[in-house]
């Protein structure tokens, strides 16, 4: 049996390749404070979902995907150059709520004590 399948390595080069892209090439102020939490892919590699998460508020997060989805053709032009895949999945983007998550069950315990 495979340890990973080829949809989980590919998921985790494409999260390599974009936060470097991220990193390095967006200019999008809306982008700055972005970081990608987790990819993963549809088995069929036709789909990615790209979890996120950014320091801010509401305005922040929606904002963030604003930025994300105006900027999503040069991201899969950038992608495509790089990951050398037959097809490049369909990039969908949404906001990792598990650290907030983690935040208050942090903060109900403290209330506890």
């Amino acid at each position: 049996m495979k340890p990973f399948s080829r949809a989980e390595r590919v998921g985790g080069l494409l999260h390599e390749v974009l936060s470097e892209v991220l990193k390095k090439e967006i200019g999008d102020p809306r982008l700055e404070m972005v970081t990608i939490t987790g990819v993963k892919m549809s088995d069929d590699l036709k789909q990615a979902k790209i979890y996120f998460t950014t320091s801010g508020n509401l305005k922040a997060r929606s904002g963030a995907i604003d930025g994300f989805n105006s900027a999503v053709g040069y991201l899969k032009k950038k992608l495509g150059r790089q990951l050398g895949l037959r097809y490049m999945p369909a990039l969908k983007f949404y906001y990792d709520e598990s650290l907030d998550y983690g935040a208050h069950i942090d903060q109900v315990l403290k209330s506890i004590q």
